[in-house]
């Protein structure tokens, strides 16, 4: 394992090439070029905007902050998840070829969407500004929030990634299961729309955990759950040294799947 590490360092100018390829593939063939990355969740407001106070009459004077931190999370996590179960396959010519850490795939599709995000948060410096909601000290949180994102996401793009590879039709399922963690995630909407007797699937949830966590320290200028927050953390370092583990045993059988 640890010579496998190694060779994923080792092999950083390759991660740095996908990250770079992937973030330029992106809006390649669109007039507007890079300027989607800061249109794309500003459009995606507006509409859950006019679904949600216009057409369901929900929401308070502070409804579009609190939506615009949502979904530009929210954007973060499903794109990463969405492009991950395609991390290996899409790239099995390369792969047949020439060997490398396959792990290194859905590394870089997790950096790449990473980049997006940080645009994302200029769309919410912009509502923050135009609402005057002013964040305080607690603001200092914001790295290891995306600290701890970032960690959750890697481990679950290497997890899709690696099934997909075995298992085709798990992209299709993940779709659904998104899905799922965004309705039943505090993304559109306050709490959950699951029953009572459930709450406890929203407390356990990383992606609530994550997504109140940032609402906390930008929004409502108080201390996030340091504890949950931890626990995502160590989880997912968990999960992702054991999956590059899995991944170092088992090259040759990415390969022959491929």
């Amino acid at each position: 394992m640890k010579a496998y590490i190694q060779e994923i360092i080792k092999r950083k100018d390759l991660l740095f090439y996908l990250v770079s390829s992937g973030l330029k593939a992106q809006n390649r063939n669109s007039y507007l070029g890079y300027f989607w990355w800061l249109l794309d969740p500003l459009l995606n407001v507006f509409i859950y905007y006019f679904l949600m106070v216009v057409i369901v009459g929900r929401g308070g004077p502070d409804f579009p902050v609190y939506l615009v931190i949502g979904l530009v999370v929210w954007r973060w996590i499903s794109s990463t998840i969405n492009s991950s179960s395609k991390a290996i396959t899409k790239y099995s010519g390369i792969i047949s070829q020439v060997y490398m850490p396959k792990s290194i795939f859905p590394l870089a599709f997790s950096v790449t969407q990473l980049f997006n995000f940080l645009f994302g948060l200029i769309v919410i410096a912009i509502f923050l500004f135009a609402f005057r909601v002013v964040p305080t000290w607690h603001i200092v949180f914001l790295p290891y929030i995306i600290l701890v994102q970032l960690l959750f996401l890697i481990a679950v793009s290497f997890l899709v990634a690696y099934i997909t590879v075995f298992v085709r039709d798990i992209d299709n399922v993940m779709k659904h299961i998104v899905r799922l963690f965004f309705y039943s995630s505090p993304i559109i909407w306050e709490g959950s729309r699951l029953p009572e007797r459930f709450d406890w699937i929203v407390a356990i949830n990383p992606v609530a955990i994550v997504m109140n966590a940032y609402r906390d320290i930008l929004m409502y200028h108080r201390m996030p759950d340091i504890g949950g927050l931890f626990i995502v953390a160590v989880m997912s370092t968990l999960a992702i040294l054991y999956l590059i583990y899995h991944y170092s045993k088992n090259e040759h059988k990415i390969i022959k799947a491929l």
